[in-house]
């Protein structure tokens, strides 16, 4: 299994464009086999299991992927799969059983499933939803390598870097941020340069931008435009002490 996972990490990072890779989970030998032929046609990677476990055992690999998974299972059962498996939001499930009963059902899409087709799959519906689910994964994970990377810059800013772009995102003025910090006007715009220039920002709408997407925020201690300790922070890790913002 690991070898296999060795495999997929290695394509991906020697095409051009990334693999996309169908997992199943599904006790019936007939059903995984059925489905081989089929998924492989459409130029996308097969991998089957017979269990939950060995599934669970199988190394993760950062690719364009989804999972199709029956409910009963020789050892845990779908919707428990689905449970351990919840992290990894790149990752869509889409059911494949037998007629099933509603409640089930219902707490399957509830908890984040995103199809429940029923055996004998139909061909379109099938290859229908795969697609839909391998498009969702890409846009996850494309979101999230970008995600990274504006973190990563956003760790290369100095303290008073962090300041000055925790306010002037949040609307300060120039000579807001200079007052508040104790520096003068033209130091604020040499800081405000700097940030740009790390976070790689073409203009103020793109630092807007990449502030909403790390979720920079400030937290005012009191209403209106006050001064004090504050700490902003990105996606919920804190990014040093600076001031508050309005």
């Amino acid at each position: 299994m690991r070898g296999a996972a060795r495999k997929l990490a290695d394509s991906a990072v020697h095409t051009t464009e990334a693999i996309s890779v169908v997992f199943v989970v599904d006790q019936e030998k007939s059903v995984r086999r059925s489905l081989e032929s089929l998924i492989r046609a459409q130029g996308w990677q097969l991998l089957t299991f017979e269990s939950a476990n060995q599934f669970l055992a199988f190394p993760r690999v950062v690719v364009p992927c989804c999972l199709l998974l029956d409910f009963a299972l020789p050892d845990l059962n779908g919707l428990d799969l689905q449970r351990r498996v919840s992290d990894r939001s790149d990752m869509p499930v889409i059911f494949i059983t037998y007629q099933t009963d509603v409640p089930t059902t219902v707490k399957a899409m509830k908890a984040g499933a995103f199809e429940c087709l029923i055996k004998p799959l139909q061909t379109t519906h099938l290859l229908t939803a795969i697609r839909s689910a391998l498009d969702r994964s890409k846009a996850i994970q494309s979101q999230e390598a970008a995600v990274r990377i504006l973190t990563e810059r956003f760790a290369s800013l100095s303290p008073r870097e962090v300041e000055v772009m925790s306010l002037v995102v949040s609307g300060w003025l120039n000579k807001e941020v200079g007052a508040a910090l104790g520096i003068s006007e033209v130091t604020v715009k040499v800081h405000r340069f700097n940030v740009m220039r790390k976070m790689k920002a073409d203009s103020f709408a793109d630092l807007v931008k990449f502030s909403t997407t790390l979720r920079l925020t400030a937290v005012p201690r009191a209403s209106g435009r006050s001064f004090g300790s504050w700490s902003p922070t990105v996606r919920g890790v804190r990014a040093g002490p600076s001031i508050i913002a309005p």
